[in-house]
């Protein structure tokens, strides 16, 4: 990361206190004002010898206190905004429209899945290796542009081929796998992208409102697509989608960073090096391995949970229930929107909150806290679910804890995510963040099929009772592997 800070601040401040400096690589020695090198322009203030967030005009400094002052991260977050929610307009619409079309199919929709998620998960690594060498924000425009024009052009071939179920899967798959290339080499550039936009003690707060806005979305977003998908022709909600993703791309466009174009040229091998380069470094920070694995961790062992406990639960115990809480007002399977509204909740409300702290200089420990409290929580919810359902005792009162244990995970989900999320973009070399970014990406996404197929086994071969403990034992060894690390301490 290059030693001057950089940053973008509101008109107030620029005219009060700035003027126009120009740096190349890591030299801090100023050149003439006026000088059209746009991708190395930064901004310092005229009183201060240091960069910004290193001297008085620093994250206390009135204009700096949000990091929405900065015109390049409101960039970047508005076009992640506009982007997130036309994926989740069309994944929503895409996975309906094939069971629509081809007769609840539920083969060729699991097949279309599959080939979508490995399509992502091939293309992660070649988009870590390109973050590292390229110029992000070009990177992420030309994604988004590209995807955009791609399904506005395979919305008018479908409309062309309309009722020929053949060509509107054909253009559907093809769409599906080139869509999610584009998305995994679009994924790690946007991932690394932060620290270079914003302060080094605002990237904390720029992550905090990132998880606000998934949670906004995990809630309001799929309401949002069951009403557009049921009351607009699936044609015109592509066309939506294609115009979120060019209107994403545009507002990339205006991003200003500083960026070294690499000598080296990129091939097949270099590829390949880049990438055992980037593990090796990974596996050389013995901390910062522990902790993005920790996180692993959670996830793995939090998918069993909201993927298959809750359908189970609610399909099984409570569906067969005599009775129940709010039986009168709300159906099984609105309980089950309820969880899931309880935990986007719970991890919108840690992430303003978060949001609103001063940077944690160390996120080992808020960590450790929070893997404890979920360890507990999931024990506290394996016991109650053996003795208020297996043993028939009251359905009720399990229902309200488990209201409260969904809350309860949602925001401490969210505060450990965040700070480690913090925690790689401080600490990872700029040069390999792309390539890190792309292999938590991928284990991440990896670990999650694994999870929900052994999480079924369990639950037919055992029951949901052992399940729960299974997962409160693995919240327990994330824990004790932050705990007993030393090296952990030092983050």
């Amino acid at each position: 990361m290059h030693d001057v800070e950089r940053f973008a601040c509101s008109r107030q401040m620029e005219t009060r206190c700035c003027r126009l400096y120009f740096f190349h690589g890591k030299s801090e020695e100023s050149t003439p004002a006026y000088r059209t090198d746009t991708d190395t322009r930064r901004i310092r203030c005229r009183d201060s010898n240091l960069p910004l967030g290193e001297g008085r005009k620093g994250p206390n400094h009135p204009f700096m206190k949000n990091v929405f002052c900065n015109k390049n991260f409101r960039l970047a977050f508005f076009g992640a905004l506009v982007s997130n929610v036309g994926a989740l307009l069309y994944n929503f619409a895409v996975s309906f429209y094939i069971l629509n079309i081809t007769d609840a199919n539920a083969v060729i929709q699991g097949v279309y899945l599959a080939v979508c998620s490995l399509c992502t998960l091939g293309a992660n690594l070649i988009g870590g290796v390109i973050s590292d060498r390229m110029n992000k924000v070009k990177i992420m425009y030309l994604c988004d542009l590209i995807k955009g024009a791609m399904i506005g052009l395979a919305t008018f071939v479908m409309l062309k081929g309309k009722g020929n179920v053949t060509v509107e899967l054909t253009v559907l798959f093809v769409i599906g796998a080139a869509g999610n290339i584009i998305g995994g080499i679009f994924s790690p550039a946007a991932n690394a992208i932060i620290p270079e936009i914003v302060d080094k003690e605002q990237i904390q707060q720029a992550n905090s409102y990132y998880s606000a806005m998934y949670s906004v979305q995990a809630i309001a977003g799929v309401v949002l697509a069951g009403i557009l998908y049921n009351t607009i022709s699936v044609y015109t909600l592509f066309f939506i989608v294609g115009s979120c993703y060019i209107a994403s791309g545009v507002s990339e466009m205006f991003i200003r960073i500083a960026h070294t174009a690499e000598r080296k040229r990129l091939t097949l091998r270099s590829s390949f090096e880049d990438i055992r380069d980037g593990f090796n470094y990974l596996t050389a920070n013995k901390a910062l391995l522990i902790l993005i694995v920790s996180v692993l961790f959670v996830n793995f062992f939090l998918t069993p949970i909201t993927g298959n406990f809750f359908p189970y639960f609610i399909e099984t115990d409570l569906t067969e229930a005599e009775g129940y809480l709010l039986s009168s007002y709300l159906t099984p399977q609105q309980w089950f929107s309820l969880l899931s509204v309880l935990m986007g909740v719970a991890s919108l409300v840690a992430s303003i909150i978060i949001s609103s702290l001063p940077p944690i200089k160390k996120c080992s420990r808020p960590a450790k806290i929070c893997l404890s409290l979920m360890s507990v929580i999931m024990f506290l919810l394996a016991a109650f679910y053996y003795v208020l359902i297996d043993r028939m005792s009251s359905m009720d009162l399990f229902l309200i804890s488990l209201c409260a244990g969904a809350v309860a995970l949602g925001a401490l989900t969210c505060c450990i995510n965040i700070p480690i999320d913090t925690a790689v973009l401080t600490q990872v070399d700029s040069s390999h963040l792309g390539k890190v970014s792309a292999m938590i990406s991928i284990g991440s996404q990896a670990l999650i099929p694994l999870a929900s197929l052994l999480a079924g086994f369990a639950i037919n071969g055992l029951g949901a009772t052992p399940l729960l403990f299974i997962c409160a034992v693995g919240f327990l060894a994330a824990d004790l592997l932050l705990v007993f690390s030393k090296k952990v301490k030092e983050i």
